[in-house]
């Protein structure tokens, strides 16, 4: 893992804490905009994962490695 990824997840997980902590002590409505944000934020972490991941599949695709057939 890069370091923005790294960066990325702790900081959604921080979110996360902060916002449970606020809709203990204020409530759900204060706490909603502090959820949303720790949601985009891992989403955008998955996306930069799967990102990373893509290029490699596709080398080894075109390696032209054939599937091996059972006889």
């Amino acid at each position: 893992m890069k370091l923005p990824d790294v960066l990325l997840l702790s900081l959604s997980l921080a979110l996360i804490i902060i916002g449970i902590h606020l809709s203990l002590t204020q409530g759900i409505g204060v706490s909603y905009s502090v959820f949303m944000f720790a949601i985009a934020f891992l989403f955008w972490f998955q996306y930069r994962r799967m990102q990373s991941k893509a290029p490699v599949q596709s080398k080894s695709k075109k390696k032209g490695k054939k599937p091996k057939r059972k006889k």
